[in-house]
């Protein structure tokens, strides 16, 4: 209890603080509010909150903030008051420890002070009801500290009472107390709310007259030496009226104190039990008032709230435990990414990144680092394609796997790959599919079943491909990666001017984990690009130019030499006699479909290079070699 002090000889008035509750809606909104628009901004925000007079008794005085607390125009719940607030929501814990306490109290007293004295709190009595709330959110470990304050005005002199405080019940006839129902109700209503901060009241044997503050001249025209005001009042012990008294006694004081002695207070308390409503156990008392009517200065003010110990200090409320596990993980994984995007990238477009869907085709050393990195950077949507099983060679280099699942034949990478992304984060949507991939100059028609089954496995692929953004070719060999470049180019799911790679995926062993990453932050860099696959291809002379994108630059190809720890960015044209992407084999596969492939698939590597124009080319190139030669031995 906060007590006044002064005269001796009277009581002295004392008032019960507000119990600050915090609903785990706020904390949510709180949460989603910070990772999505506050970032690393720690401007006050407004804030708002109610309290509610209604409650049974052993009830705290609460001031309750829910997570609509975010929308200042929200709706106040139906028979509460509203109080508005600012939120100092810090970044750091020490920011939170550091906080000038003082300073913040001091600004907000000033500000209800201002009110009081422009009279613009008896025009909006809302103003009188200010809150701060200092937090600071642990995302990672849904831990929240916070420290809420509710500034009350300290009056120069003390507040002795004059009578009371009593039952509304010994003071008031039962007609006396229906003319007040009623007379609130009507005022309700005509202000178009379920519940009034304040109002004036007159009365007689019969009757019970009230009005709203700002009418205050006209109400108690002709009154002397007393009036009467009601609060709202939260408190529901016998003796003590709830903290919303304060601020308002200060007003009636500055206001009011040249022209009255004293005020009569109605603490209005309204509760409704079994369906009978009962404003009986409201208490009134009256209060000398003292003189400050002249005053200029802000009156010192006191309002920040005590620990669960007593103390003064702030509290901590662990989410973490009500929190599925699931989604811990999300949240925990996005404000990773957020961080980064806000300390290094603002202008990322992290939604890109993602909400894209990939398709690995292989699971094995480029696989396993290409799907870490990718959900490094929150890729929820990652398919595995592969048709080996899990050699004791492969978990040294292939990070998503252990010795255990090389045991009994071993198991299908692509299955135990999307398994254990699976166990490494829960929010992964990951598949894998056990299948082959034809190859061409590897034949299927040695009988009905393997030609029946290569035509499924490229259905399925080709089904794999249109339902994927990205597609990483990260087979071991060019054959494997002709079939799916063939369909990606088809789909127009390829960038331009590029030809189909030669070179082997298997080197060092650091190289896999370099162009694993190197590959995916290639693909966020295109994905954040106005043109996206069909970027301009960046080279190595453009490295001192401004680049296309907030992550740089966006080349096409990256050819490193980890011999020297060098990089290249070589550009090309499209080769027009390319075996998997020319127009020449497109065509074919877009008018034959599978027809097609099962000649590529049965046929010598000779086919594709007749088709395309290669074996003539390098015909032609042999002629003009043996021709120079003549010319040179004719000299």
């Amino acid at each position: 209890m906060a007590a006044a002090t002064g005269d001796p000889g009277l009581s002295k008035l004392q008032f019960a603080p507000f119990s600050s509750a915090l609903d785990v809606g706020f904390w949510h909104e709180l949460t989603q509010k910070k990772l999505n628009e506050y970032r690393l901004d720690e401007a006050p925000k407004d804030i708002k909150g109610y309290y509610y007079n209604g409650d049974s008794a052993g009830l705290p005085a609460r001031l309750t903030l829910e997570f609509s607390a975010f929308d200042m125009s929200a709706p106040t719940p139906a028979r509460c008051c509203p109080a508005v607030g600012t939120l100092y929501n810090t970044n750091t814990l020490e920011s939170f420890k550091t906080a000038d306490k003082k300073l913040l109290l001091e600004q907000a007293a000033n500000e209800i002070w201002e009110s009081i004295k422009s009279g613009a709190a008896l025009e909006n009595p809302v103003l009188l009801n200010k809150f701060l709330l200092l937090t600071f959110a642990d995302l990672k470990k849904y831990h929240f500290y916070y420290w809420f304050c509710y500034p009350a005005l300290c009056l120069p002199e003390s507040l002795p009472l004059i009578q009371g405080p009593v039952g509304l019940d010994q003071r008031f006839s039962l007609k006396q107390i229906e003319s007040l129902e009623c007379a609130y109700d009507n005022l309700c209503q005509t202000e178009g709310v379920t519940a009034l901060p304040y109002f004036l009241i007159k009365y007689d044997e019969n009757t019970v007259l009230v009005s709203l503050l700002k009418h205050y001249s006209d109400f108690f025209q002709g009154q002397r030496m007393k009036i009467t005001i009601g609060v709202y009042d939260p408190c529901n012990l016998a003796q003590y009226p709830g903290w919303p008294l304060r601020n308002f006694l200060v007003l009636a004081a500055h206001r009011w104190s040249s022209s009255f002695q004293s005020v009569e207070v109605l603490c209005f308390r309204d509760r409704t039990m079994q369906g009978a409503r009962d404003i009986a156990h409201s208490i009134i008392f009256e209060v000398k008032l003292p003189e400050m009517a002249f005053s200029p200065d802000c009156p010192k003010a006191v309002g920040w709230e005590k620990n669960q110990k007593g103390g003064m200090g702030p509290r901590m409320v662990n989410l973490s435990e009500c929190m599925d596990p699931k989604r811990l993980a999300e949240s925990s994984v996005d404000l990773n990414l957020k961080l980064m995007c806000w300390r290094l990238v603002p202008t990322l477009d992290l939604d890109k990144v993602v909400s894209v869907k990939c398709l690995l085709l292989g699971a094995g050393t480029l696989g396993c680092n290409v799907a870490r990195t990718l959900m490094g950077w929150g890729v929820r949507h990652i398919t595995f394609v592969d048709n080996a099983k899990i050699s004791y060679s492969n978990p040294v280099r292939q990070p998503l796997y252990e010795f255990e699942d090389c045991l009994v034949g071993g198991k299908p990478k692509a299955l135990a790959a999307a398994d254990r992304l699976q166990k490494i984060f829960p929010g992964v949507n990951a598949r894998g599919f056990n299948m082959s991939i034809p190859m061409p100059g590897h034949p299927v028609n040695f009988s009905s079943v393997t030609l029946e089954q290569a035509r499924r496995d490229v259905e399925q692929l080709e089904q794999l491909i249109e339902s994927h953004d990205v597609i990483f070719l990260l087979m071991d060999t060019r054959e494997s990666r002709w079939l799916p470049a063939v369909i990606a180019a088809s789909k127009r799911k390829s960038t331009r001017d590029r030809t189909l790679d030669q070179q082997c995926t298997v080197s060092r062993p650091g190289l896999a984990m370099i162009a694993g990453a190197l590959a995916v932050e290639l693909m966020v860099s295109v994905l954040q690009h106005p043109e996206g696959g069909y970027a301009i291809a960046s080279s190595s002379d453009d490295r001192m130019n401004e680049p296309p994108t907030s992550l740089g630059l966006v080349p096409h190809q990256i050819r490193g030499f980890l011999s020297r720890f060098d990089n290249v960015l070589p550009v090309s044209l499209a080769f027009d006699k390319c075996t998997a992407c020319s127009s020449k084999v497109l065509d074919q596969y877009e008018r034959e479909g599978f027809n097609f492939l099962a000649k590529v698939f049965n046929s010598s590597h000779s086919f594709l290079e007749d088709l395309t124009g290669l074996t003539l080319l390098h015909q032609e190139t042999q002629a003009a070699e043996i021709w120079d030669m003549s010319d040179d031995e004719t000299i």
